[in-house]
């Protein structure tokens, strides 16, 4: 069939029309899409304090192995295992009826040589003016003075165990030495005792201060001599600032302490040197045995800061993305020095004032550009403290 010519153009100018929307539809298509838009924050540098922390075992201030110091069976058991109690407290009563019979017997041979001082100062007094008129020898008064000085001897021999039998009796009671919690008691009423035995009656911990020892290495101790104040350990130790303490559960004990001693030697095994930090104890809280972590705390003047969530990790080294004059962001390696629970401050990589990408990092790769939304430093730092 003939088509008009007028048909014909019209078809051919629709055609055309058609072609041409096709080619911006796939041209549309092909195009970059929009930089995302990704929450900026500047560098700052703030005055910080950060931590270091030494695994640590807490011991109480007095912990004392209770034995018995005589032999005898176990007749009284005065306190529960856990119970509190106070220095010079009974705890345990040994049979006594043995050593009260011994104090008995030395007393009473106590009493013979009294007797006999008696005695044997008579018999001087008789020979004395019978010497002096010279009618028994010399020979017999220096018998009697002799006898007499050997009486006085013994009378001192029979009144000091006289003093040891009491002190036997006494022992069979046994009191608490220090206040403090008393341990296990493995020994039931009716065990014989013995002052061999290799297990005590129980052990009695003094925990109204607690120790918590813990190790520096070499450069730990170095760093630590350089940073504070003092001609000597001494001085440096009183010019630190009171050390914290994470118990267990990750809490911070809310008694701060001070470290009192250093040990006098490195070990030679592990190249540290042994440090005691003090901690008040007066509730009881802490045990001897507890573990936790002694967190030593470290003034910086001018720290850059940084939040946590700005960083990322690739083969144990940390990254931000940092973003240029041109709005693309460009991966650089950070070293940490120290952190608090939502900052970290870093020692290398950064300075004030460059920007970073704070948080939606997932995604990005080194040149890419994006849409910065500034945000303002005071903000943050209110929303979350240092």
């Amino acid at each position: 069939m003939k088509i008009p010519g007028k048909t014909r153009f019209i078809v051919l100018i629709a055609s055309i029309i058609l072609l041409q929307s096709c080619t911006k539809a796939a041209e549309g298509s092909n195009a970059a899409p929009p930089a995302p838009e990704l929450p900026v924050y500047t560098v700052l540098t703030s005055p910080a304090t950060t931590y270091q922390e030494f695994p640590t075992a807490l011991e109480g201030k007095n912990n004392v192995e209770i034995r018995s110091q005589v032999d005898g069976y176990l007749d009284r058991i005065y306190v529960e295992e856990g119970s509190y109690v106070r220095a010079g407290q009974p705890l345990f009563k040994i049979d006594s009826r043995s050593y009260g019979e011994q104090m008995n017997m030395a007393q009473a041979n106590l009493q013979v040589a009294n007797a006999n001082i008696q005695k044997a100062r008579v018999e001087v007094d008789r020979l004395q003016p019978l010497v002096a008129a010279k009618v028994v020898s010399d020979v017999q008064l220096k018998t009697a003075k002799a006898n007499y000085e050997a009486a006085v001897a013994a009378a001192s021999q029979a009144k000091a165990s006289v003093g040891s039998a009491r002190i036997n009796v006494g022992f069979t009671t046994i009191t608490a030495p220090v206040s403090g919690y008393i341990g296990r008691i493995p020994y039931k009423k009716g065990s014989l005792i013995s002052r061999t035995d290799v297990n005590p009656l129980t052990l009695l911990s003094d925990i109204s201060e607690i120790y918590a020892y813990f190790s520096l290495s070499e450069l730990d101790f170095i760093a630590f001599q350089n940073k504070y104040p003092g001609a000597t350990l001494e001085e440096k130790l009183k010019n630190m600032p009171m050390v914290e303490l994470v118990i267990a559960d990750n809490s911070t004990y809310p008694e701060k302490g001070k470290l009192s001693i250093v040990d006098g030697q490195f070990d030679k095994t592990t190249g540290a040197i042994s440090v005691r930090a003090v901690f008040p104890n007066a509730n009881g809280a802490l045990r001897t045995g507890n573990t936790g972590r002694v967190r030593m705390p470290q003034l910086i003047s001018n720290a850059v800061v940084i939040p946590q969530e700005s960083t990322f990790e690739i083969q144990d080294k940390t990254y931000v993305y940092v973003m240029g004059k041109d709005k693309k962001v460009t991966g650089r390696p950070i070293k940490i020095s120290g952190k608090t629970d939502s900052y970290y401050f870093i020692s290398e990589g950064l300075a004030p004032g460059e920007k970073i990408v704070y948080t939606g990092i997932g995604n990005l790769k080194d040149g890419a550009s994006i849409n910065p939304k500034n945000i303002s430093s005071d903000s943050l730092l209110k929303a979350k403290p240092l």
